[in-house]
């Protein structure tokens, strides 16, 4: 579903991550490891097209990626349904709503905006997005974010339901979520720093 062949990639102009190849199939997750700053974001952010690579090799179908960022994407003023309804709309997948809500156990805040939601709530809302988009390749960044223990597991079991359905995942966490998920220490591809660019440190 995802491979990535001898991939670059840069934050601001700055090569940060080389040499990346990995992959992912259908029913599987991989969890992307390693320090604050070693390039997980930027490496998710290049898959999601968000971003072009420097060099290397990204085979995808755009169209099977769902993309979840550090911010939920929601509109304030929205209610909890329409949130939901804008993006289930976006994506085709408007019979998809009532599913989500109740999967992520926002039934009950269905008429709320979401400006007046708690973090936490806001971040279940974000991730009910992806129950609406019926894309296959979850790419994920820190997805647990302002969760509760309680709603980890929530999450974790969201995600084991979309890969036995044959969905694919892959997470950039410090999280353990108890799913059987192999690693990625991106710590291990760091790019070499330019000529001169130690100067400028």
């Amino acid at each position: 579903m995802l491979a990535l062949h001898d991939l670059a990639c840069a934050r601001g102009g700055v090569p940060i991550l080389e040499g990346v190849s990995l992959s992912v199939r259908a029913g599987e997750a991989l969890i992307l490891r390693g320090p604050n700053g070693c390039g997980k974001t930027t490496l998710l952010r290049t898959i999601a097209g968000l971003q072009p690579a420097l060099s290397g090799a990204i085979e995808v179908d755009p169209e099977a990626i769902a993309y979840g960022a550090h911010a939920d994407g929601l509109k304030a003023t929205l209610t909890v349904t329409e949130n939901l309804a804008f993006w289930a709309g976006a994506y085709g997948e408007p019979n998809k709503v009532d599913a989500a809500l109740q999967t992520f156990a926002l039934d009950p805040l269905r008429h709320r905006p979401a400006q007046s939601l708690s973090a936490g709530q806001k971040r279940r809302l974000g991730l009910a997005r992806l129950l609406v988009t019926g894309r296959a390749l979850w790419v994920l960044d820190e997805p647990t974010v302002s969760l509760d223990a309680f709603n980890v597991q929530l999450f974790a079991s969201v995600l084991q339901t979309h890969l036995q359905g044959g969905g694919a995942a892959l997470i950039a966490t410090h999280i353990d979520l108890g799913i059987e998920a192999q690693s990625f220490d991106l710590s291990e591809y760091r790019a070499k720093p330019m000529v001169g660019q130690g100067d400028l440190l």
